[in-house]
């Protein structure tokens, strides 16, 4: 595979450089999972005609597109990390006419309130993030960790992820909030290892203090929401609106960080079908203002 265009590599016929897709086979509207085992099961529960597209880049990302009664939906397993969701978000909208609705379907932390297996349904994210400086000498006056403004979700899509997800869990299972997205699993998620000089020992005390409304941590929404809210409008399209992706998340609770209960993972392939087809049940109501990518010659095509 040939690319070309060093600023943004793509080959002759439009496949992006990480991803590899090309227009026409994503959708508008799109799931983003970290487990490629979460897509495969969720794609399995689209239409059966068209067959599902089903795509594996020579970076890992997994791709299957098809229809969920009768609307074209395109599932997107990525790994974990900001990197790889800056990768995702950026090559899918460069290849998809018209507004997009990004849903991640996650796994996460939790802070306060919910338990393991419960779910969370994040109206805004900030980035907690390790300040390499104070690590390296001179670094008075410095923190260990940054932490951002609020980035937010779409309203609209957050409301339609927490009323699906109520009617199938109920409302004790179901919980909203500012959601924390770390840089890493462990130090900039108060995880004490030894072999490494972190000084997070006290960063949940400093979490209770400036965010007193975290319910959850985990490593991409912020990312997502970030993207998302500086995103231009949509190529090809009627250009009528500021920015072209609308966007939310909702994650299965895995790890209990009050409790330090993790969760029984034999229970979490049913999770995630009974979540996975609310989340899809909330990304096939979402209504664009604008025009979407033309059916014609996709892979969604009937």
């Amino acid at each position: 595979m040939v690319f070309s265009n060093a600023n943004f590599p793509m080959t002759s016929d439009g496949r992006t450089y990480h991803v590899e897709l090309k227009r026409g086979e994503c959708a508008n509207r799109v799931i983003t999972v970290g487990d490629h085992a979460r897509a495969k099961r969720m794609a399995k529960l689209f239409d059966p005609v068209p067959p599902v597209f089903e795509y594996t880049s020579h970076r890992n990302f997994y791709t299957a597109t098809g229809r969920y009664k009768g609307v074209p939906v395109t599932v997107i397993a990525i790994g974990m990390g900001n990197a790889l969701v800056d990768f995702f978000v950026r090559e899918v909208r460069a290849v998809v006419d018209g507004p997009m609705c990004m849903i991640r379907f996650g796994s996460c932390g939790s802070l306060k309130g919910a338990h393991v297996g419960n779910f969370i349904v994040p109206d805004s994210a900030v980035g907690i993030f390790r300040n390499y400086d104070y690590f390296l000498p001179d670094n008075e006056g410095l923190l260990p960790y940054m932490i951002t403004k609020p980035a937010p979700a779409d309203s609209d899509v957050v409301a339609l992820l927490e009323n699906e997800l109520t009617t199938v869990f109920g409302e004790e299972k179901v919980h909203k909030g500012l959601n924390i997205n770390a840089d890493s699993f462990y130090s900039s998620q108060g995880r004490i290892d030894e072999n490494f000089v972190d000084h997070n020992e006290d960063l949940f005390d400093r979490i209770d203090k400036e965010l007193p409304n975290a319910v959850s941590l985990e490593m991409e929404n912020f990312i997502l929401y970030h993207l998302a809210n500086c995103s231009t409008t949509a190529p090809l399209a009627q250009k009528t609106a500021k920015k072209s992706i609308s966007v939310g998340s909702t994650m299965m609770v895995f790890a209990d960080r009050a409790s330090n209960e993790f969760i029984d993972h034999s229970i979490v392939p049913a999770l995630e079908m009974k979540g996975g087809r609310a989340v899809l049940e909330a990304i096939v109501k979402w209504q664009p203002h604008e025009d979407l990518h033309s059916d014609v010659g996709s892979v969604w095509e009937l």
